[in-house]
């Protein structure tokens, strides 16, 4: 289970609606997703048009009257998406827990009891860097830092880093890091001499995945839906399927343990064998000079990235064969932890959320 924070101390750089609409992405995507609003001023949940009695605050204090576990407390957004909705009373755990020992773990407990039900848990962190931040931090495995393009949003990044190292060197703790942008406005020059910058300071944790200014996350806020159900071809729809599919390209494929091979039964082989005859082996290509790594994933492997769909380069030209049976197949790539469609492939169709898949038809002599 991956484990994600998204904070940066400077409030108005797309924190919440990040969390908010990313968490969406992500279940859409196929991931079991908990949005945890750790803000006291409960933004994600009203967000998300979520109004509970009960709050992460019931969970972990101990002075509460009304004492709860995270599960009594877990609202359903919609299928793969769930939250823990927050309140102001959120904000009094930092004084209660002042001096008690072990209070940067008290979130890593709740979250533990949720490892068996979630792919992926996402916690809005409150714009400060204190109690709470550091908590959520402590628990997570990755930290995102949604950063607009002005000086100040760069400072908090820089100060967020510090705290990350802090927790990393005196708890023992490493986090990943991502910096993301956000409210990227294509129409100001300013705008890009800040992704310069930014792209010069944190050019190996940047993820590619750029937010842009857009209506339609406005809109979407105020009648409290996410993005991506308000319009679903807008382009902040779009960014945020991006950055889901990003981050998911982003796991790391499981490392196989290969046990000891048994001979094939004479049956089982004629099986084998004729299994095999209707596979066609068909070679995908792209030119990337430019790339790093290059997946080829599709319908014809569940949409999913192991080893088998590792491309190999070749004078700028990434290759593969794959083993497919006759039918008809959608596709992308991915470059570098960025989805496109192939650009030496007319024939394609647009996908449910606005993207382009490419379609390939394998017939059964082994042809395509």
């Amino acid at each position: 289970m991956r484990v994600i924070s998204i904070a940066n101390q400077k409030g108005g750089c797309g924190k919440t609606t990040t969390a908010i609409n990313l968490s969406c992405a992500l279940a859409l995507s196929g991931k079991k997703t908990l949005l945890i609003d750790l803000d006291p001023q409960a933004h994600a949940s009203l967000g998300l048009n979520v109004h509970s009695p009960s709050s992460i605050y019931n969970v972990i204090s101990r002075l509460t009257p009304r004492k709860l576990k995270l599960d009594d407390i877990i609202v359903k957004v919609e299928d793969q998406f769930d939250i823990v909705p927050s309140n102001i009373l959120v904000g009094t755990l930092e004084q209660e827990l002042a001096d008690e020992i072990g209070r940067e773990l008290k979130l890593t407990e709740v979250i533990d009891s949720q490892k068996e039900k979630y792919d992926i848990i996402l916690i809005d962190c409150p714009p400060s860097l204190g109690f709470l931040t550091v908590n959520a931090i402590r628990a997570s495995s990755e930290v995102m830092i949604p950063v607009e393009t002005s000086r100040f949003s760069l400072q908090g990044v820089e100060h967020l880093m510090d705290i990350v190292t802090l927790i990393r060197d005196r708890l023992n703790h490493p986090v990943r890091c991502h910096v993301l942008v956000t409210m990227f406005d294509s129409r100001l020059r300013h705008s890009f001499a800040m992704l310069s910058k930014i792209k010069e300071r944190f050019a190996d944790i940047l993820l590619n995945t750029i937010i842009h200014v857009n209506v339609k996350l406005k809109e979407s806020a105020v009648l409290g839906e996410t993005v991506l159900r308000y319009d679903k071809y807008s382009r902040g729809s779009k960014d945020y399927f991006a950055l889901a599919r990003e981050l998911i390209a982003l796991e790391k494929p499981p490392e196989k343990k290969e046990a000891p091979l048994s001979p094939l039964s004479q049956k089982m082989q004629e099986l084998v064998k004729k299994e095999a005859a209707g596979m066609a082996r068909t070679k995908f290509f792209l030119d990337a000079p430019q790339a790093q790594l290059v997946y080829i994933t599709g319908s014809f492997n569940d949409w999913s990235l192991d080893e088998s769909c590792l491309m190999s380069q070749t004078n700028g030209r990434w290759e593969v064969d794959v083993s497919l049976k006759p039918g008809v197949y959608k596709y992308q790539f991915i470059v570098d932890g960025k989805w496109k469609e192939d650009p030496g492939n007319p024939w394609q169709e647009r996908n449910s959320f606005g993207d382009i898949n490419s379609l390939i038809e394998v017939k059964g002599n082994g042809q395509t």
